[in-house]
């Protein structure tokens, strides 16, 4: 029997609280709230099944985050966690976050001088395609990620894919009309081989899904079209895969970013 008192101690009511809240993302597991902590998201609740070992857990695999765990962590109920999320992730843990005020987001992306390529992503339909290109724009460095389009950037299922990288970069919905400046290069079958195009800082990439591409409208601006190689009758890539060897190119033929190599080597887990 599921104990329905569960539902009225102190960290379930905090959690109603902050999910009512607008902007509220829900971080799923024990790693995407590491990296929210670690990228200074405003975590306003965290709750597990056993607060000690997810304090043990933070103290092997994030020591640099320990503290904020072991001060944030509520223990709930199974019972109450259940009510949170249908399904308790493996590390006993789930947190609330509040996402950054569109405003600071629209300052990353339109600030100058832009270092590093903002990803777009043109009417995608895959959520957790979505999330896993947060995360390489995350690890890459890129200033941000933008979609068109109807799929929320922000939906649970795509923080999920992202692990919580959603708070390392910029992420954004917006028209194409509304896009940030700077040259488009646009990844179209088309185009001119990547391996002979060197894409500057400031570029928009610019990817469509795998089903219909890069939209008219888009294509149409484009600064340059380029084309990762592939063998033929292979009709595409995944999108993160995509999206991946497009940043390493950009990442490797960068002067920028060649003289920072040093500095981006990181042992964090």
């Amino acid at each position: 029997m599921i104990d329905e008192s569960a539902d009225d101690s102190a960290g379930p009511r905090m959690w109603r609280t902050v999910a009512a809240e607008p902007g509220a993302v829900l971080l799923d597991g024990f790693h995407a709230l590491k990296h929210a902590l670690r990228f200074d998201a405003d975590v306003r609740c965290v709750v597990t099944t056993d607060r000690a070992a997810l304090v043990a857990l933070a103290g092997v695999l994030a020591d640099d985050v320990a503290e904020a765990v072991a001060a944030l962590a509520t223990e709930i109920p199974e019972a109450a966690m259940r009510r949170i999320t249908p399904k308790i992730h493996p590390t006993g843990v789930a947190a609330l976050a509040i996402r950054p005020a569109a405003r600071a987001v629209e300052q990353v992306l339109t600030g100058s001088p832009r270092t590093s390529p903002i990803v777009v992503l043109d009417n995608p339909r895959n959520l957790g395609n979505v999330g896993a290109v947060i995360r390489l724009a995350a690890g890459f460095g890129a200033t941000g990620v933008v979609t068109t389009g109807t799929i929320d950037p922000w939906h649970q299922n795509v923080v999920r894919g992202s692990a919580g990288l959603h708070f390392a970069t910029a992420v954004e919905r917006l028209d194409p009309a509304g896009l940030p400046g700077g040259p488009l290069y646009v990844l179209d079958a088309e185009g001119e081989d990547i391996r002979s195009v060197v894409i500057p800082d400031d570029a928009l990439m610019v990817f469509g899904s795998e089903r219909h591409g890069v939209s008219a409208e888009l294509r149409s601006r484009a600064t340059a079209l380029v084309a990762i190689p592939m063998k033929p009758q292979v009709s595409s890539f995944n999108l993160a895969t995509s999206v991946g060897m497009g940043l390493f190119h950009w990442m490797t033929h960068s002067p920028s970013q060649r003289a920072g190599d040093d500095s981006r080597a990181g042992t964090l887990r």
